[in-house]
């Protein structure tokens, strides 16, 4: 191989990699410019090493190895809040950036242009759609909304707290799933209670007058909830 065409390959897998990271880096994503660029470039580097050695008896044995190893940096960007995760969209956009470096490593320029032209819209014109379908109800479906109620009392105040909170989540339609309390460490004779709904009608305005009529009982000093995942019922 002429090294003009390993400088044009390699620039080519530069260039489409900055492209799918900057897309990332415009929604501030943890992997973004940088990342996928080094990660389509490292790709292009692997690809062109076993074009460079011609007498390799499998020359995709090197970029099957590429496919499998990034999954380990994909995984690195991938976080978990609870029983929420966040980050599957940018280590899939890390997988094909890879996909795309390998392509334009191994001098499949047009296949490469379509396959970053192919995540770019999945990362931008599907967004929208995405977001337009999770407004939708549940109903009908298998995924279910939990949510987290959680008000901080005074010790003394708990029990009447626990009686409130049950009073006005009974005039709700969802499921309570859990219902704690528990002391915190670092706020002398205070308790925080929680209590988790599960349901398929999302109603944010009813959580939110039911916590906002709550922070005025006597002895409570925090009021707050939140969505906490969306999971398979």
């Amino acid at each position: 191989m002429e090294w003009t065409e390993f400088a044009v390959r390699l620039t080519v897998a530069f260039l489409l990699g900055s492209a799918l990271g900057l897309e990332r880096q415009w929604r501030q994503r943890m992997a973004g410019l940088r990342t996928n660029t080094l990660v389509a470039t490292g790709a292009a580097l692997f690809v062109l090493l076993s074009v460079l050695t011609p007498d390799e008896a499998s020359p995709t044995r090197i970029a099957a190895q590429v496919v499998s190893g990034i999954g380990f940096l994909a995984g690195g960007v991938i976080l978990r809040e609870g029983l929420s995760v966040r980050g599957l969209n940018t280590a899939a956009t890390i997988w094909c950036a890879a996909a795309v470096g390998s392509l334009a490593g191994a001098g499949f320029f047009a296949p490469a242009v379509m396959g970053a032209i192919a995540v770019l819209i999945s990362n931008t014109v599907l967004r929208p759609l995405s977001y337009r379908i999770n407004q939708e109800p549940l109903q009908g479906t298998e995924l279910e909304l939990c949510y987290l109620c959680a008000l901080t009392c005074r010790s003394d105040d708990e029990a009447h707290v626990r009686a409130a909170l049950l009073q006005s989540l009974s005039k709700i339609q969802m499921r309570l799933r859990s219902l704690t309390s528990e002391d915190i460490e670092d706020a002398k004779d205070r308790v925080e209670v929680e209590a988790e709904l599960v349901t398929q009608t999302r109603n944010d305005q009813a959580l939110e007058d039911i916590i906002s009529r709550l922070s005025l009982e006597p002895g409570v000093t925090a009021a707050s909830w939140r969505i906490i995942e969306q999971e398979f019922g």
